[in-house]
């Protein structure tokens, strides 16, 4: 009923309603920028033994200064000078070093060190970049490329933006034409889009302001966040409107569109707040696994679909009311005959049907059991990138400033470290310690690419080395926190799959009052995530799809998507099939047989349900235009499970699971009594 009050009340105020939306939004994005969000720092990220020897170099300030490299071709001592005389001065830059020559004498290296940690380094680096591309143009004689973490990290960032959108340019007006088809009307097309962006801005600036809690990661945070306040905006402002149509159209015009937007919220509106709590609990789970990068993806998400419920339950009835019979459009026959001939098999066939639907499912999953995960990184980063290119010549010209193993080790006394250090030191390694000698830092270069089943081999060997007496041993670098962040990650993934399990159960059973429908949304939203699984594998572990959505295969999986596609996929599925139980449940209210109420409910929402998945599947979809393989993953995957949600599990599997349990379905609950909207009288205002 809290609802039902709170949509009457801004039908019946509509411009304080509409203020005071506009008013919030305008409050949480300008607060949120004026905050500022706070970023991730680098102890944040540190996991596992990795973690351990950052940890202890940055105590002992032998920690890897960041630096960015100026890779020059041919050698050209002048050209260097130059770099050295541009950017020795500017702000950011601890020191500039004499330049080096290649072992094949024919390029040089000028290193560049930068003052602070990894972040400062990046808040400094873009000055640094401008030197040294104008040097590259004043000398077109050579080639000159920049590359170094910040440099990197920038570059990634720019391309991302850009990615995004092309996302935007791609996804707004395929969403704007979705809506127009489904109501006939501009106007009515117009406002799912426009609340799902206002959803958005606020919701940006809520996640500036969040960060001080939950520190942002960067990278691909605000891409979902994003990505997400579409899918759920515009899904969650489809259902309502949509559902005040109809109730007008049933009553021949004759019900006032405010006893509508009353109606719609007693039904849709309170589904809606179910299906955005089921959501919010799902990504809670994200929080268990312990990583920033989760915790930020949580954050976000999280917020915007909260404020997508705010919105379709308070401006969005004030917008309904206020424009009236402006958004309703052409007037539509009632449910179409197409959904009744593909439901009537799974209803009066339920157990081939359940049979068919599992195997369609079961050949999209069995794929997931070859799933091999991996840590995205410079080698897996999208080429591209100019400095990401130019990684790979530094690489080719200089092999030592590769991948490299960080040995940090600390010692009772500084003999016993240094000793340690002896043993463990090879021709090109390259030792730095602390003011007391005590703790000093290794690097010994490897000739692998980090990720590579070489690099771990080599990694693992020499973790395995016996450990001197009064010495602790701890080893970082780029192979060691991949395998310990993906080692974490199998070691959370237990707790985060076992909370959404059971959130979700708890969710659907308690929204319903039947444990046996808890249960099955359980396992068909399983099978889904399952599903999507599957298809990555197929997909991203092998060549076929190179040319098709423009990437190069890693031969793995990042380690983050299958945990982020669960917890988010699980949340989402929830979406329908509580929008579709909760007409079945309606019809089972009015009285009909369950077998007579799925098809009922189903038909019902089909058009409105379609068109919802047809909306989330074009964001989704948008995101593999993003030239980052694990953005590709992931809009991929949500993508596909979207689609089969919409299409295998409720015109197969839901259909023919609740004909096949009939009245069972509502154990142990009893059948539900009709709804008190369901009985307000068709003039009431």
């Amino acid at each position: 009923m809290t609802v039902r009050r709170i949509a009457r009340w801004s039908a019946t105020h509509p411009w304080q309603a509409i203020v005071g939306w506009l008013a919030f939004v305008a409050i949480a994005f300008t607060a949120g920028n004026l905050a500022g969000t706070n970023q991730a720092q680098g102890p944040d990220f540190w996991i596992g033994e990795a973690g351990r020897a950052e940890a202890t170099a940055a105590e002992g300030g032998v920690s890897r200064p960041p630096v960015e490299n100026v890779l020059i071709t041919p050698a050209a001592e002048p050209v260097a000078a130059e770099v050295a005389q541009r950017v020795r001065g500017l702000e950011g830059v601890a020191d500039v070093a004499a330049p080096e020559v290649s072992p094949d004498g024919r390029s040089l290296l000028v290193v560049i060190t930068m003052a602070g940690d990894d972040q400062q380094a990046g808040d400094h680096v873009e000055p640094v970049l401008e030197q040294t591309a104008a040097v590259a143009a004043a000398h077109p004689e050579v080639r000159l490329v920049q590359t170094g973490d910040a440099s990197v990290e920038r570059g990634l960032s720019a391309q991302l933006g850009q990615g995004v959108l092309i996302t935007k340019a791609i996804t707004l007006p395929v969403t704007l034409l979705i809506l127009f088809l489904v109501f006939g009307s501009l106007l009515a097309a117009g406002i799912p889009l426009l609340l799902a962006l206002t959803t958005i801005l606020g919701s940006v600036g809520l996640y500036g302001l969040a960060s001080a809690f939950f520190p942002d990661a960067g990278g691909a945070v605000t891409s979902i966040l994003l990505m997400m306040g579409m899918a759920v905006g515009v899904d969650y402002s489809l259902f309502a409107l949509k559902r005040v149509r109809e109730e007008r159209e049933r009553s021949n015009g004759e019900l006032s569109h405010v006893a509508a937007v009353e109606i719609a919220a007693a039904t849709s509106g309170r589904a809606i707040v179910v299906s955005g709590a089921a959501v919010i609990v799902s990504l809670a789970g994200l929080y268990l696994a312990s990583d920033v990068i989760f915790s930020s993806i949580a954050t976000g998400t999280i917020i915007v679909v909260a404020v997508a419920v705010l919105s379709a339950v308070t401006v969005l009835p004030a917008l309904l009311a206020k424009l009236g019979p402006r958004i309703e459009g052409k007037r539509r026959a009632r449910p179409a005959k197409l959904w009744d001939r593909l439901l009537r098999p799974a209803v009066e066939h339920p157990v081939p049907t359940l049979l068919v639907g599992l195997l369609l499912i079961g050949a999209l999953a069995i794929p997931g059991l070859n799933m091999k995960l991996g840590v995205e990184g410079i080698n897996t980063f999208p080429r591209s990138v100019p400095e990401i290119s130019a990684y790979d010549e530094l690489v080719a010209a200089f092999p030592d400033r590769g991948a490299s193993h960080m040995v940090v080790i600390r010692g009772e006394t500084a003999e016993r470290a240094t000793e340690a250090v002896a043993g463990l030191s090879t021709p090109d390694s390259r030792a730095v310690s602390s003011v007391d000698g005590k703790i000093q830092r290794l690097e010994l270069p490897i000739p692998y690419s980090a990720g590579t089943p070489e690099a771990d081999d080599s990694l693992a060997q020499l973790r395995a080395q016996p450990v001197p007496p009064a010495v602790s041993i701890a080893v970082s670098g780029e192979p060691a926190r991949g395998v310990d962040y993906s080692a974490h990650q199998a070691e959370r993934l237990p707790w985060v799959v076992g909370f959404v399990l059971l959130a979700t159960f708890l969710m659907m059973a308690l929204a319903f009052r039947s444990l046996v429908i808890g249960a099955l949304g359980l396992v068909l939203n399983l099978l889904s995530v399952l599903a999507a699984w599957g298809a990555l594998v197929v997909v991203f572990q092998s060549t076929w799809a190179e040319d098709l959505l423009g990437f190069t295969s890693t031969g793995f999986i990042g380690s983050r998507t299958p945990l982020m596609l669960f917890a988010i996929l699980f949340g989402l599925s929830m979406d329908y099939q509580i929008f579709v139980v909760s007409r079945i449940r309606e019809a089972v209210a009015r009285g009909l047989p369950t077998r007579e109420a799925v098809v009922d409910g189903i038909t019902g929402s089909a058009r409105v349900v379609t068109s919802a998945a047809l909306v989330m599947v074009s964001v989704f979809v948008g995101f593999m235009f993003i030239d980052r393989i694990e953005m590709k993953q992931i809009g991929l995957g949500l993508a596909l499970a979207v689609l089969l949600d919409a299409v295998i599990v409720r015109i197969l599997l839901l259909p023919a699971a609740m004909s096949l349990l009939g009245r069972f379905s509502w154990w142990p609950g009893r059948i539900p009594a009709p709804a008190p909207a369901l009985r307000t009288p068709a003039g009431r205002v």
